[in-house]
């Protein structure tokens, strides 16, 4: 949180003094403090605009008699518009800037923050440049809000982003045992408590690792919590498929197939550090999908903890099977309802592209409260079909079910076959597509996005 600094003033953008003023256009038009300079500076801006013709995310630097001005194109979305702009910022010298407000100021400080977002502690050299940004007229308590919000981003960013040599599932429950500085109590089983529990269908995924893996149980519980909550995050960090090996290509971003564990950390970062009453319970399973002549294989067949058995038909459908234990152990422990999140399935991206998460219910007032917490977080959800025809795909000749069906409809197999083990209202948000960046985007780099954080913080504030 040292790359760019948000600072609440009481002076407007006329009247205000700074290095560098930032003033927001949309078509030509603009807003009420812009217009007040434009007033001192005699229409300069408003015929600046007129001759440039200023898109949404463009900028125009001017030098006035008032001094630096920069003229920036406001998009349809403030938090975007935010994001662009902390990065057309960081590439210019200046270290301090005013920047006129928008409407939606919550939103628009989270993108400013959002939008700096940078991961280069592994790099050698490092650019050290502080921006420091100043807003009139907005509160402190709400930059304190988004500073917050934007810390539990910032982790889930990190450790999608931390290379698979590094963060092992044992590196992964080390970074989760920070959490107790915060008040989060934090239990990490070993191999052999996962075993003793009966976690088959875990263990089996991660027997190929020489990493053992590690299940990782998270409570936040503030003195009059109101509600409670329990998340469960898919934690490989690291799925080469094993025996279904994946190809190169799908496997260079696989050190991110624990963005569903990320997003659950960074969410009991940010519910820690904003103390809201709500009791918050997490579950991760952690591990390894590797080849060796200890790696599972195709035909297997694995006792769950739920005590079902299945049928492995395709080892790189290995996100499902620990979360089939992660599911049940949260149910035994008491969840009320559970919002699970997963890079999950191929087939979810195939259908919705990368922006947008696939959300499933197995109970539908679950499933809207959550969309309608996506919609507020700026996080894009679509609402899927549990089509129940489709279960059919997942009957094995041996076991309880398979763990695949056929090609077509997996995100929907896959979200059955998790419904499957537990009996309390469940939300699946298959997160393949947001959950990592491949070129950079409005509100940070190529990479983790963060996704599905604010989307648990709204759920939470709204218990």
């Amino acid at each position: 949180m040292d790359v760019v600094t948000l600072r609440a003033v009481s002076t407007g953008l006329a009247e205000g003094q700074a290095p560098l003023k930032v003033v927001w256009a949309k078509e030509g038009v603009l807003l009420p403090q812009g217009e007040a300079l434009d007033a001192r500076l005699k229409g300069r801006l408003r015929q600046a605009l007129k001759e440039a013709g200023l898109k949404a995310g463009e900028s125009l630097l001017l030098y006035t008699e008032e001094g630096p001005v920069l003229l920036f194109g406001r998009g349809e979305d403030d938090r975007e518009s935010g994001g662009r702009l902390a990065q057309a910022l960081q590439r210019l010298a200046f270290p301090e800037a005013l920047v006129e407000p928008l409407e939606d100021a919550d939103a628009l400080a989270e993108g400013l923050l959002l939008g700096a977002y940078r991961f280069d502690r592994l790099k050698t050299k490092r650019e050290e440049k502080a921006l420091t940004l100043l807003l009139p007229g907005v509160s402190e308590a709400l930059l304190e809000r988004a500073r917050k919000v934007a810390e539990g981003v910032y982790l889930a960013r990190d450790l999608v982003n931390e290379p698979p040599n590094l963060l092992t599932p044992e590196a992964l429950a080390e970074r989760a045992l920070e959490l107790r500085a915060l008040g989060v109590e934090v239990e990490v089983l070993d191999e052999k408590a996962i075993a003793e529990l009966g976690m088959g269908a875990f263990l089996a995924v991660a027997q190929g690792s020489e990493n053992p893996p590690r299940f990782i149980c998270l409570r936040y519980a503030p003195e009059g919590a109101k509600a409670r909550l329990d998340l469960v995050g898919k934690g490989l960090t690291f799925d080469s498929g094993g025996y279904s090996l994946k190809p190169t290509e799908s496997m260079a971003t696989m050190k991110g197939d624990m963005a569903g564990a990320a997003a659950v950390l960074g969410a009991f970062k940010a519910v820690a550090l904003l103390g809201l009453p709500v009791e918050l319970r997490g579950y991760i399973a952690a591990c390894e999908n590797l080849v060796s002549g200890r790696a599972y294989r195709v035909g297997d067949v694995l006792k769950t903890l739920s005590g079902k058995t299945v049928e492995v038909m395709n080892t790189d459908a290995e996100g499902r099977l620990t979360l089939a234990d992660a599911l049940a152990y949260a149910e035994r422990e008491g969840a009320e309802r559970i919002l699970e999140l997963s890079t999950l399935t191929g087939a979810a991206v195939v259908a919705l592209g990368e922006e947008v998460a696939a959300l499933f219910a197995t109970e539908p007032s679950w499933g809207e409260r959550v969309r309608e917490a996506a919609e507020k977080a700026g996080e894009k959800v679509w609402p899927m079909p549990l089509e129940k025809a489709y279960r059919e795909k997942l009957k094995s000749p041996v076991a309880d079910l398979k763990n695949v069906g056929d090609r077509y409809g997996g995100a929907i197999a896959a979200a059955l076959f998790l419904a499957e083990f537990v009996q309390v209202p469940l939300v699946h948000l298959d997160i393949a597509g947001p959950a990592f960046a491949r070129k950079a985007h409005a509100l940070g780099p190529e990479g983790g996005t963060g996704f599905g954080v604010r989307t648990i913080l709204k759920v939470a504030e709204a218990l």
